[in-house]
């Protein structure tokens, strides 16, 4: 081995951690600045804590209390539609990036999906699951 073979061996790896320079400048900024987010949040905020803002936020209950109280069923409803609806639109963005290679098939197959889920959306809405009274 020459000398020149040698020392770029030794170098290579340095050429390679320095792509990663721009991500680790942006990981840094991201931190300084979340920092001093928070810590300008804390300072400049009043630290006075009243009876609204202890409240219970959207169970009704409070938080350290018996929680075995019986509750309204639309909770439930609420959060199972909520679930429902968040992964079936989850799954327009696999869609959506392999739109091009799945062609003419994949592009009707989606609509259909979308047509059952626009379906089961209006008959929800029209049974009032959707009202919160």
């Amino acid at each position: 081995m020459t000398e020149s073979a040698t020392l770029s061996t030794f170098l290579a790896p340095a050429g390679y951690l320095a792509n990663y320079m721009p991500i680790l400048i942006f990981v840094g900024i991201a931190a300084v600045l979340a920092l001093f987010m928070l810590v300008g949040s804390y300072f400049s905020g009043r630290q006075r804590p009243d009876a609204n803002k202890l409240a219970p936020y959207e169970c009704g209950f409070d938080a350290f209390d018996d929680a075995r109280h019986k509750f309204d069923v639309r909770f439930y409803l609420v959060s199972i539609l909520f679930i429902i609806f968040d992964l079936e639109i989850a799954f327009l963005f696999p869609w959506a990036v392999s739109l091009s290679g799945i062609g003419l098939f994949g592009f009707w197959s989606m609509i259909i999906f979308l047509a059952i889920l626009t379906i089961g959306f209006v008959y929800e809405w029209k049974k009032g699951a959707l009202d919160w009274e």
